[in-house]
């Protein structure tokens, strides 16, 4: 398959103005409606805890912010949960009447510095507001996968399978320093998941430490992969396969890079790729995690 390149429209999605979005815009996840396009992302409050919220750009532009959530779709868990220092979007499915919210949820640590995992809140009314299936994680600790790292899934539905690929935890080098790379797992209700620690995207090297954000589109019989991989800073990288398991890396092919100077000149990162009105766009990330907010690209 021909490689994607991107043209660069712009920051789009810029923070402010809001009290659950005081700085950053983190993580896009894009949610195609007709006439808007409403993308859900993370904002960070004063006290920098991540919540999710939501922005809808228009239709017939969608470098332009049409309306904003004027308060938290989903907001931090319980005391003591897995997800009461902050919530992050990672992936939308529409399940009938329902909207399916996948997420990262955010514990602050103690002999490391953070335990990130996943979580699924439900909406009835649309997406505007999200309550969670459970208060429990989606992807807890295993024999084989013990670090407090199980996090980003990306979910497809094909057919009666339920299939995620997501970030597994390898190990913590210390205290500051996790390493991740992909893994996969499936499911028959999209709640509880099948996971023996396949790996779909491993490192391609000691230099690389974190492989994050998995973001994957079916093609016709091709499954492509984009996702971010770090060594110093983080780049965007991307695989193609055949059936969803085994994946040929070639990240010379994700088709975006940074700028040379601005909001995206250091670091991109967490791409969402899908379709409107017949063309691909991507959401990403720039500099600092999306503390500028998210931009877009369109393919050429």
């Amino acid at each position: 398959m021909t490689a994607t390149k991107w043209r660069k429209l712009g920051l789009v999605i810029r923070p402010g103005g809001r009290e659950w979005m005081r700085s950053h815009a983190m993580v896009p996840v894009a949610q195609p409606r007709g006439d808007v396009v409403r993308v859900y992302f993370s904002g960070r409050d004063a006290s920098n805890r991540s919540l999710v919220g939501w922005a809808e750009l228009d239709g017939d532009d969608l470098t332009r912010v049409v309306r904003w959530a004027e308060r938290p779709a989903l907001g931090l868990g319980r005391l003591g949960c897995f997800d009461d220092n902050g919530v992050t979007p990672s992936w939308i499915v529409e399940d009938g009447l329902r909207t399916l919210l996948y997420y990262i949820g955010w514990n602050q640590g103690s002999t490391v510095r953070m335990a990130l995992v996943a979580g699924l809140a439900v909406s009835t009314d649309g997406g505007d507001t999200f309550e969670r299936a459970q208060p429990v994680p989606i992807l807890d600790r295993t024999p084989l996968e013990p670090y407090t790292l199980n996090t980003a899934p990306c979910v497809l539905r094909e057919g009666a399978a339920w299939r995620m690929w997501y970030v597994g935890g390898v190990e913590w080098v210390h205290r500051d320093l996790p390493r991740y790379n992909i893994r996969y797992a499936e499911s028959s209700d999209g709640i509880a998941w099948r996971r023996d620690g396949r790996v779909a995207i491993d490192f391609a090297g000691t230099h690389e430490h974190a492989l994050a954000r998995p973001c994957v589109v079916k093609d016709g019989d091709r499954y492509r992969m984009w996702f971010a991989h770090k060594g110093d800073a983080y780049r965007l990288g991307y695989a193609e396969s055949s059936d969803g398991l085994t994946w040929e890396r070639r990240d010379v092919d994700a088709g975006l890079d940074v700028s040379a100077e601005g909001w995206d000149s250091e670091m991109v990162e967490y791409a969402c790729v899908f379709s409107h009105r017949g063309a691909r766009y991507m959401l990403y990330n720039g500099n600092d995690y999306g503390r500028g907010g998210a931009g877009l690209a369109v393919a050429e």
